[in-house]
């Protein structure tokens, strides 16, 4: 079953037939064929596996987690697929990440939702940990889910992660977060998440080493 649904999930790749100046991968998600413009010089401007799963995820699963109208935001947005996927669905959509990749961000969210969406999804600038209630006060900003895909790869900020999920999360908050599993110091980070939130496995790709959680706060009102 996992083999099965692994080569559906990669079957929505695909690649475009002539070779041009500005290198470019395809998906067919939410009914519509999206061109990601990527940067094979950064981590954070490529598509990866994870972000696939999440996004058929979301498709699959859209009357279970229907996102018409939701507010989401995205944290590690990358290339933007997964905030493109979800604004296909009907959502408020912010996505985020680095100064340095917002302006790839921003190309290739308003390339593929554009004309496209019931809410025309925004991008903004999110550097982990660093002015959170500055930029995304407490009192003002409510999120329905936190979506995250590979966000914790080979980087020294998992401290500043963990306390911008913390930051951004409210008592009825849903996080989806898709994670591959690599090296122990991110594995680990599992474990520290789990003393803030709630988490359960949502579905398992043993041949990708992907997991797919889904998270809320300890504590909530049931």
């Amino acid at each position: 079953e996992d083999e099965q649904i692994v080569a559906e999930i990669m079957r929505r790749r695909f690649f475009p037939a002539v070779i041009t100046h500005k290198a470019w991968e395809g998906f067919r998600f939410a009914g519509h064929e999206i061109r990601i413009t990527e940067a094979t010089d950064c981590y954070g401007a490529v598509v990866w596996p994870s972000a696939l799963v999440l996004c058929y995820f979301l498709e699959t699963n859209s009357k279970q987690y229907n996102l018409v109208d939701k507010n989401v935001i995205e944290i590690g947005a990358g290339t933007g697929l997964v905030s493109i996927v979800a604004s296909l669905l009907g959502a408020h959509v912010t996505a985020t990440d680095l100064p340095e990749l917002l302006g790839n961000l921003q190309h290739n969210v308003l390339q593929n939702t554009k004309l496209k969406c019931k809410h025309q999804p925004r991008v903004k600038e999110l550097s982990w940990g660093i002015d959170l209630e500055k930029n995304f006060p407490r009192s003002s900003c409510h999120f329905d889910y936190i979506m995250a895909a590979d966000v914790v790869y080979h980087h020294p900020f998992l401290d500043e992660l963990l306390l911008t999920f913390d930051h951004l999360c409210k008592n009825d908050t849903v996080i989806l977060w898709a994670m591959k599993f690599r090296l122990d110091k991110e594995n680990q980070f599992v474990g520290r998440f789990q003393t803030l939130f709630d988490l359960t496995v949502v579905s398992d790709f043993p041949s990708l080493n992907i997991t797919l959680y889904k998270a809320m706060r300890k504590g909530r009102m049931k």
